[in-house]
C-alpha cells in the first residue's frame, strides 16, 4: 500500500494546486508588484515609485475612514449575525417545550417553516437585496417611514441613508437580514448532530434552556461557530459589504465616506480615477486586514475538541 503512494497524491494534488497558484496566489503577487509602481490601469506602461504609494495611503483620510469603516464591519457583523444565528437555531432544534407523546427534546412548533423563512433571503440576490432595502429607507415613499406615519410617528421620519450617523447602521442591519439564514441553517444541521441523549441527561440535572445552550450546545457546536465566523467576517470586508454600499448609499460611499469600505476605495480608485496601482496598494492594505483578522479569531478561538 506504500508503494507509489507519494505519486500518487502528487498527481492529485497537482492540477487543483496548480489552478489555484495560477488564479489566486499569482494574482495576489501580482497587486503587491503593481503597488510599487505608478500604473494608471489604462496603459501598458508604467514606472516603479518604490513606497510612493504606501505613503500616501498613510496620509490619505479617506482611506483611514474606510478602514474604520471595515473594521467596524469586521467586528460588529460576525457578532450579531453569530449570534442572533445561535439563538434562532437553538430555538429552531432545542428550544421547544415537550409534547405529550413527543421527543423529549424538539424544537419549536413550525420549526420546519421557520428554517425556510430564515433561507429564503439566500435565494435572493445581494444587489436584489440592497435595492429593495434602498427602495425603503427611502425618507419620502419609502415602506419603513411609511410604516411610521401609519402608527402615527410622523414626527419620527429619519432621512436613513441620507444620514451619515445613520447611513452605515442602515447597511450592516441589510447584511444581517440577508446572511443569519445561512448561519441558521448551518448551525441547525450541526446541533441535529449532537445526541439527543445530552440533551436528557442536562433537563434531568435540572439544567434550563440557558444552561443547557451555554454548556451544551455551544461547547459541542464551537467549530462550526468558529468557521462561521471567519466566514462572515471575510464577507463584512469583502464582497457583500462592496454590493451593498455601492447600490444603496449615495456617491457611492456617502453621505460624507460615511459608508465607505476599503474595497469600495479600491473599485473607485481603480476604475472611476483611474490609479490602479494605488488602489493595488489599498488592496494589499485589505489582504493583510483579512489575514490579521482570521488569524486572530482562530487565535482567541482556540479550544480544546470535544468528541461526542
Amino acid at each position: 500500500m506504500q508503494h507509489g503512494k507519494y505519486r500518487f497524491i502528487v498527481g492529485f494534488l497537482a492540477l487543483p494546486l496548480g489552478l489555484y497558484a495560477l488564479f489566486v496566489v499569482w494574482p495576489f503577487i501580482q497587486s503587491i508588484y503593481y503597488s510599487f509602481t505608478d500604473w494608471t490601469g489604462l496603459s501598458p506602461e508604467f514606472h516603479m515609485v518604490g513606497f510612493d504609494n504606501y505613503k500616501r495611503m498613510f496620509d490619505d483620510d479617506i482611506f483611514w475612514k474606510s478602514l474604520e469603516h471595515s473594521l467596524l464591519f469586521a467586528l460588529v457583523l460576525p457578532v450579531v449575525t453569530i449570534s442572533l444565528a445561535l439563538f434562532l437555531s437553538f430555538m429552531i432544534n432545542v428550544g421547544g417545550r415537550h409534547r405529550r407523546g413527543g421527543p423529549v427534546i424538539s424544537g419549536v412548533r413550525g420549526s420546519s417553516f421557520y428554517k425556510i423563512v430564515y433561507f429564503f433571503p439566500q435565494v435572493l440576490s445581494i444587489a436584489i437585496v440592497a435595492l429593495l432595502f434602498a427602495f425603503a429607507y427611502n425618507p419620502d415613499s419609502g415602506a419603513i417611514n411609511s410604516l411610521l406615519r401609519g402608527i402615527g410617528l410622523d414626527g419620527v421620519q429619519p432621512l436613513w441613508l441620507g444620514d451619515p450617523s445613520l447611513a452605515l447602521w442602515c447597511v450592516m442591519a441589510v447584511l444581517v437580514w440577508s446572511t443569519v439564514g445561512f448561519f441558521v441553517v448551518l448551525f441547525s444541521a450541526g446541533m441535529a448532530s449532537i445526541p439527543a441523549e445530552l440533551y436528557e441527561a442536562a433537563l434531568l440535572d435540572g439544567a434550563g434552556r440557558f444552561t443547557t445552550f451555554f454548556r451544551v450546545t455551544l461547547p459541542l457546536l464551537w467549530d462550526t461557530v468558529q468557521s462561521g465566523w471567519v466566514y462572515m467576517g471575510i464577507l463584512a470586508l469583502g464582497a457583500e459589504s462592496f454590493a451593498v454600499v455601492q447600490i444603496m448609499t449615495t456617491g457611492p460611499g456617502g453621505p460624507d465616506y460615511s459608508t465607505t469600505v476599503m474595497v469600495l476605495y479600491v473599485y473607485q480608485k481603480a476604475f472611476r480615477d483611474g490609479q490602479a496601482a494605488y488602489a493595488t496598494t489599498i488592496g494589499v492594505a485589505l489582504l493583510v486586514v483579512t489575514l490579521a483578522f482570521a488569524a486572530i479569531v482562530m487565535r482567541l478561538g482556540r479550544r480544546e475538541r470535544l468528541e461526542y
